[in-house]
């Protein structure tokens, strides 16, 4: 076993003292929920697998039928056959904040949440790009230079979707917006969501009314507690830490989505979904979604963040973007780009938790059978296991056929990241979290 040096620890240590010092000025759930967008997304296609067989939908269609609502068209056949399929497509997902109480939701509301997911009916594999709210672009229309975040405030989804088209070539097919309020009223709506709280999180913001105090364990969040939950970030992680809860949290949201027991609450989630969720999609088009959505293989869906670096232009913080790893981000998770290489020469890495010693070493056993050079790291808190590709040659085939010969790699997350944060000098790393 290649155990990583003092140097490359020294290194771990101040990239997690770099991150805690990013993107501070933070408010509105919104804006840490880049990954959560995505879940509400998939609770939405959920409700539609769990009802469209079902006498729920007649009796919600009927009243909300010619009200100009979130569901504008009656059950449909469940088959993925969408007209314009089956070229890939992108389907934007922002989630806006509050202007107060009493305001319009979605005029004037910044999208600091702000989401691409690209769908691909041949290969039946969902990509989706997180682009973080401070990124410094240029606003079409003669706006002028400022933070991505502000363009569904100054031109509503339009230009959002115009921002995206010139600065990064991204044409988007389809939008579904999240307002902040979704989150806690959906989650109060199902009953509350199981989840694994890694450690204890206690933390209170009199003056942004935010008041944390969870115990570490198996826990039912109801809605409040899981915004503390997914607003935590005083673990020494920062927004590492956050974003992984985010992420665990989605997936158990949508597991309790999936299950026969969400039945009798339907009603009550598609009422939260009429309110507080905008969409360009017909209830017909978001059941072949979901028809789509129930044929996915979970271990095909990849995630990644459009990488840069925190600048401070006087009192404004903005996210500079990395050019070249921006471009590479976009051409692997929209233009579908791929680069053939001698997967035997990838380095591997495995960063652990304490518990999980023991599986570490079976799993740096099993790659070290299969040739791999292996580094490993012992983390004290991690939050979520997940499959990290840090070179753009690391591709989900690559990671399903590890999957093969190392059955614990399973439905676990992938992530592309080539800023190498999660790296322990290698080419993919595996994280092992405890929850």
């Amino acid at each position: 076993m290649k155990l990583v040096n003092n140097n490359q620890q020294e290194e771990y240590r101040e990239f997690i003292n770099k991150i805690r010092q990013e993107k501070r000025g933070t408010s509105g759930i919104a804006k840490f929920l880049f990954v959560f967008v995505l879940a509400i997304f998939m609770a939405v296609v959920s409700c539609v697998i769990i009802i469209e067989n079902s006498a729920v939908l007649d009796k919600f269609s009927q009243q909300t039928a010619g009200e100009g609502g979130f569901f504008k068209s009656s059950r449909k056949k469940s088959d993925f056959n969408i007209p314009f399929l089956p070229r890939r497509q992108n389907i934007l997902f922002l989630g806006v904040d509050s202007n107060g109480e009493g305001a319009d939701l979605w005029e004037g509301t910044r999208s600091d949440t702000i989401m691409v997911i690209n769908i691909d009916p041949k290969t039946h594999t969902i990509k989706a790009i997180s682009i973080p709210r401070d990124s410094k672009v240029y606003l079409p229309d003669g706006n002028g230079v400022s933070k991505i975040n502000s363009a569904h405030a100054i031109g509503g989804v339009n230009l959002v979707k115009k921002t995206l088209k010139e600065t990064f070539g991204i044409k988007i097919d389809k939008y579904i917006i999240v307002h902040d309020d979704a989150v806690a009223n959906i989650v109060d709506a199902l009953g509350g969501v199981p989840i694994y709280v890694e450690k204890p999180m206690k933390y209170h913001d009199w003056a942004g009314h935010l008041h944390i105090d969870l115990n570490k364990g198996q826990t039912v969040l109801n809605g409040k507690q899981a915004v503390g939950y997914l607003r935590y970030r005083k673990d020494g992680l920062g927004d590492i830490g956050r974003t992984q809860r985010q992420q665990w949290f989605m997936r158990s949201l949508f597991e309790k989505m999936k299950s026969v027991e969400t039945l009798t609450k339907i009603p009550e989630v598609l009422n939260v979904c009429n309110t507080f969720i905008k969409t360009d999609m017909s209830f017909y088009e978001l059941s072949q979604y979901a028809a789509f959505a129930r044929g996915v293989d979970e271990n095909k869906i990849e995630i990644a963040t459009l990488p840069g670096a925190p600048n401070q232009k006087g009192y404004i913080s903005y996210w500079i973007l990395d050019p070249k790893k921006t471009q590479d981000v976009i051409d692997r998770m929209i233009y579908r780009d791929k680069i053939e290489a001698d997967f035997t020469q990838f380095k591997a890495g495995i960063m652990y938790s304490p518990l999980k010693e023991k599986e570490a070493e079976h799993i740096k056993q099993e790659l070290s059978d299969m040739g791999f050079e292996v580094n490993m790291l012992k983390i004290t808190h991690l939050s979520h296991t997940r499959f990290v590709a840090n070179k753009h040659e690391v591709s989900v085939d690559f990671y399903n056929r590890l999957q093969k010969k190392i059955p614990e790699l399973n439905n676990i997350q992938f992530v592309y990241d080539p800023t190498e944060n999660f790296s322990v000098g290698s080419d993919f790393t595996i994280v092992l979290a405890e929850g």
